[in-house]
């Protein structure tokens, strides 16, 4: 088989609200000169309303973030660009609108809706080339939440927190679309601490070399 000049496409990161996606998304795109799809967090229309009624936003700020991701997909998957994504269209599925269902706050309805639209969307994409899920504590997440000082993420509750946590960990857990690095943030500072980041290319590095090699 020929190997393109330009093999990997898609490395995309997940992980917790909290775990330092988009800090690590600017980091690598910058080292490995790869173009960045950040969340939009900043941009989205639904978020500030659904931190302060979760159920009646729910079922609206899903499905705002799936069309997103996969308009990203998309993108990524006909242009001839490496692209680093900042969050994955797999954890709205996974993680977030099941946690929301199972919290009573989308309805039964919304939900089978929300993952008929999901399992129509993804039968259309591939999996990332390399998947890098950053793992962190709650105390981690607690601290980095703070320090960014949003006002709409004020209001999340610890259990909230808890409750992403243990779905992210039983996704990962179970992960057979792709590759997989797992990140343990407790440990790494990649945001402060220069060594740290060094050791986090390092890590992407070897997963990618094996990653060419398979080609």
């Amino acid at each position: 088989m020929e190997n393109s000049p330009n093999p990997i496409k898609h490395i995309a990161i997940a992980g917790n609200i909290g775990a330092g996606k988009t800090t690590l998304c600017r980091q690598l795109g910058q080292h490995f000169g790869w173009t960045v799809h950040y969340e939009s967090a900043d941009n989205n229309p639904y978020l500030s309303d659904f931190y302060n009624d979760m159920k009646r936003w729910s079922f609206n700020l899903q499905v705002y973030f799936l069309h997103n991701r996969y308009k990203q997909i998309l993108d990524i998957q006909d242009g001839n660009e490496t692209v680093i994504q900042d969050r994955t269209i797999y954890e709205d599925a996974n993680i977030f609108a099941p946690n929301l269902h199972g919290m009573g706050l989308m309805t039964e309805r919304d939900f089978k809706s929300y993952t008929e639209l999901f399992d129509t969307m993804t039968s259309r994409i591939k999996a990332p080339d390399l998947l890098i899920y950053l793992r962190a504590g709650i105390g981690t997440l607690v601290a980095h939440i703070e320090s960014r000082g949003r006002d709409y993420e004020g209001s999340m509750s610890l259990d909230y927190l808890k409750q992403l946590n243990r779905r992210y960990e039983d996704w990962i857990s179970t992960y057979t679309d792709g590759n997989i690095l797992i990140i343990n943030v407790d440990e790494v500072d990649f945001a402060n601490k220069k060594e740290d980041l060094g050791r986090v290319i390092n890590m992407v590095s070897a997963k990618l070399h094996g990653l060419f090699n398979e080609v």
